[in-house]
């Protein structure tokens, strides 16, 4: 499929330049056309440079917390939690844990790095799974809320913010918050639905109703605020998150006596591995949707959404920053070169790129996702995981666009 993507990328961009050139008279099209890959091309490094030293930072510090034993308690914690989730895993079984550890990566926004734990973890699952190819139970719900996309700091967006000169990279804190417990809370009820879940139980009352309640308060209470006081508060809440992680981890490791340094040396190198592989991908894309925006094509397809949007009286701000939502299912690296691009033609604190970031946040690359967990694993059929999983995306788009609103507008 992304393949065919990308080939249809540079198609669809050539036939945009031929129209502007035989039809519309701009000879210049292809100058522009051709600088455009050289420019993306350009900041597809200097984008690198950042990630590289962003991912090996955070995985130093999860290195830490992870022989700190912290993953291991908060596996411990989960463990009721995910007994009622996922009847068919038996308690203190190593999947828990190695999930526990992926939601951890995902969390804190380290999607390259979570994917291959997750994948530790699917095939933990397939080890009690009595027909290899067909999805269990505990297989589709960890899938489900991968793509749901629960993310409680978004370190990478944070750092493409930062590349692109945003004067406070944690604005979006909040709402992607906001948005990706949507998403998340949807693709569980969802799934929940399906496998007959009995969310009556007392232990799933108690952690589902205590998180909504909480979160019904904090809406309340922001509810409050004026817009400039709410960005404040976001700024605030995501830099004082970042630092009590780091404090937190740090503290842990000593109190264990570990060698904090080598375990952060340890870690940081893993990053550093994890990163450089992204650079022939990221360039692929950002190359390819660079080329598409020069060409006109995307500018043509967003006008005739924004006249559809127009004709039914709503508000077209959001549709600028559609193309990251639309393409994220799909793939995260052109969803990624699609939130750069927005930042850099749109300026990287316009509404337009506050949204793509926030969309970035709140959701996941469903489709790679289904593709790379179940396959590693030899799974076939996937039962209702797709259904669920595009329910929970829906969910994180439409609150993105709400709390964007709400936030940015």
């Amino acid at each position: 499929m992304l393949n065919t993507l990308w080939v249809l990328f540079f198609v669809v961009a050539a036939s945009s330049g031929l129209y502007h050139w035989l039809i519309l008279g701009q000879a210049d099209i292809f100058s522009q056309m051709v600088q455009s890959l050289f420019a993306m091309a350009e900041l597809s490094v200097q984008i690198m440079i950042v990630l590289f030293g962003t991912l090996s930072l955070w995985l130093g510090f999860l290195r830490i917390a992870e022989k700190a034993g912290l993953i291991e308690k908060l596996a411990r914690w989960l463990t009721p939690l995910f007994t009622r989730l996922m009847p068919g895993v038996p308690a203190g079984h190593p999947a828990l844990g190695l999930i526990t550890l992926n939601f951890a990566a995902n969390g804190l926004g380290l999607d390259n790095a979570a994917t291959p734990i997750g994948l530790r973890a699917m095939r933990a699952l397939q080890e009690l799974n009595p027909d290899a190819k067909t999805a269990t139970n505990a297989q589709i719900l960890f899938l489900v809320l991968n793509t749901s996309s629960l993310t409680l700091l978004p370190i990478s967006i944070f750092m493409y913010r930062l590349q692109q000169g945003a004067a406070d990279p944690t604005l979006v804190f909040l709402p992607i918050l906001l948005a990706t417990t949507a998403s998340s809370l949807a693709g569980l009820l969802a799934v929940a639905l399906v496998q007959r879940i009995r969310l009556g139980d007392p232990i799933l009352l108690l952690w589902l109703g205590s998180l909504l309640l909480l979160l019904g308060l904090f809406i309340a209470s922001l509810a409050t605020l004026s817009a400039a006081a709410l960005n404040h508060f976001s700024s605030l809440l995501g830099n004082l998150s970042l630092l009590g992680v780091i404090a937190l981890f740090l503290w842990a490791g000593w109190r264990k006596k570990q060698a904090l340094y080598d375990q952060f040396i340890e870690g940081a190198k893993e990053g550093f591995d994890v990163a450089k592989n992204l650079l022939p991908y990221l360039l692929a894309m950002l190359c390819a949707i660079g080329l598409l925006r020069a060409s006109g094509a995307l500018e043509i397809a967003l006008s005739g959404i924004r006249w559809v949007v127009d004709s039914l009286g709503v508000d077209n701000r959001f549709v600028d920053a559609l193309p990251t939502a639309l393409m994220k299912p799909f793939s995260g690296g052109a969803a990624r070169a699609l939130l750069i691009e927005t930042m850099q033609h749109h300026g990287v604190d316009s509404f337009a790129a506050l949204l793509a970031a926030t969309f970035q946040g709140s959701t996941e690359t469903t489709f790679y996702v289904l593709a790379v967990y179940f396959g590693a694993v030899g799974i076939q059929r996937a039962r209702h995981a797709i259904p669920c999983a595009l329910i929970a995306d829906a969910a994180g788009i439409s609150a993105a666009i709400a709390v964007s609103y709400w936030f940015f507008a």
